[in-house]
């Protein structure tokens, strides 16, 4: 059995009235469910559960980014640490351990 949807507005509780509404515009992009690309026309309203999700990805996205970089970060504060360390006790024979030579000076390897 095939569920068919009414097209009614849920803010006016009559038929949709397309492009005189505000809120009928341009969706594009891809449904994070089916991997499908997206590019009609709709009511913001209606296609608010789906931007949602997609939101939500985005956001565990950003999560993971954010936690990698943090991570980077703690290691080269450690160095750093070290380093310092070891120059406030004058004992060098650390610093050579502790940088890890990745390329030239220009940043190319």
């Amino acid at each position: 059995m095939e569920l068919k949807r009414k097209n009614l507005c849920p803010l006016l509780k009559k038929e949709c009235i397309g492009l005189d509404c505000a809120w009928f515009m341009k969706i594009e992009g891809y449904d994070i469910n089916t991997g499908k690309h997206i590019d009609e026309w709709n009511c913001a309203i209606g296609m608010l559960p789906m931007l949602l999700i997609e939101n939500s990805g985005q956001q565990r996205q950003t999560g993971a980014a954010v936690e990698s970089f943090r991570n980077e970060m703690v290691k080269a504060n450690e160095s750093s640490q070290q380093i310092l360390i070891a120059a406030a006790t004058n004992d060098y024979s650390k610093i050579t351990k502790t940088i890890e030579y990745k390329g030239d000076i220009d940043g190319t390897e």
